[in-house]
């Protein structure tokens, strides 16, 4: 299969943080599953969700509540029930998640759930921030809730293409990006949420750029919206799928819930790659010293 479509669901999330942790998680997955029976209907094969996408950004605040929100990976009741989805759509999910490993260990996860509904592994977002946003207090308090992913860069060989997954900040490092590309990825999913202000300007510049650097898509997933009670700013949207020539092939708009359907050509890889041979010339021998703490 040479041609994929792809989707990339970017949404609002409703609940004021106010609101039970059980509440929000419910309002978000029934959302979503309606979302994602969108992009199915639209032809899309491989599906993307926004990082965290059961509940709001609670990462704004310190707070321990959300704890409860976190999930074994696999196991847990979101997971089984988008595998249930994904059987009955005959589509692959790449479902963003926040993960519990035993008693008290969180990551921020990524599940990779195959087209026939089996679970076919997970990546836990290495790169985690730890800002402020603004004068009320709030921010990108991750280290708060999540220790660094642990389990490398791994690449999932799906029904349609061979997935990678990148998480939100990991994207300012090109390190994981390369490896994604060096492991066989055809494509890298960066589910995110992300906040008008500072790195806006990078959204369109740095992943067309890992695109073109390893010669494979990238789908950037963008949350859109305010969230209450923290408003620590707009989540942008403006979630896209760009080609290894780093043109950006099909992107949402800045703040409406939206499913983007794009389209993937492995064909268009293999002839990126044959004319910026990037593996073959790369020297990995003198680049010992970015390995040096």
């Amino acid at each position: 299969m040479d041609m994929v479509k792809i989707g990339l669901i970017q949404a609002k999330h409703e609940l004021s943080g106010d609101e039970s942790v059980e509440a929000h998680k419910d309002a978000a997955v029934e959302k979503h599953i309606r979302l994602v029976r969108e992009a199915a209907a639209n032809g899309a094969k491989i599906i993307c969700l926004q990082e965290i996408f059961f509940g709001p950004y609670f990462c704004a605040e310190q707070t321990p509540k959300w704890y409860a929100a976190a999930e074994e990976v696999p196991g847990g009741p979101t997971i089984r029930k988008f595998q249930e989805l994904a059987k009955d759509l005959a589509v692959v999910l790449i479902l963003p998640v926040y993960e519990v490993e035993g008693i008290g260990v969180y990551y921020n996860t990524a599940a990779v759930i195959d087209a026939d509904g089996t679970y076919l592994g997970k990546y836990r977002k290495h790169h985690i921030p730890h800002v402020g946003a603004g004068d009320k207090g709030y921010g990108f308090w991750e280290k708060y809730y999540f220790k660094p992913g642990n389990l490398g860069y791994p690449v999932f060989d799906t029904a349609y293409a061979k997935v990678g997954v990148y998480i939100c900040y990991d994207r300012h490092f090109p390190e994981g990006a390369r490896i994604l590309g060096l492991n066989g990825a055809e494509i890298v999913f960066n589910p995110s949420a992300t906040v008008e202000g500072t790195s806006e300007y990078l959204w369109k510049l740095e992943q067309p750029a890992h695109a073109v650097a390893n010669g494979y898509y990238v789908a950037a997933i963008n949350r859109v919206g305010v969230e209450e009670p923290w408003s620590m700013g707009e989540f942008y949207g403006q979630s896209y799928l760009a080609n290894p020539r780093g043109e950006i092939v099909a992107i949402g708009s800045r703040d409406q819930d939206e499913v983007v359907i794009g389209e993937m050509s492995k064909s268009k890889i293999r002839e990126a790659r044959e004319s910026w041979a990037f593996y073959r010339d790369r020297r990995p021998e003198s680049y010992q010293e970015l390995a040096r703490p």
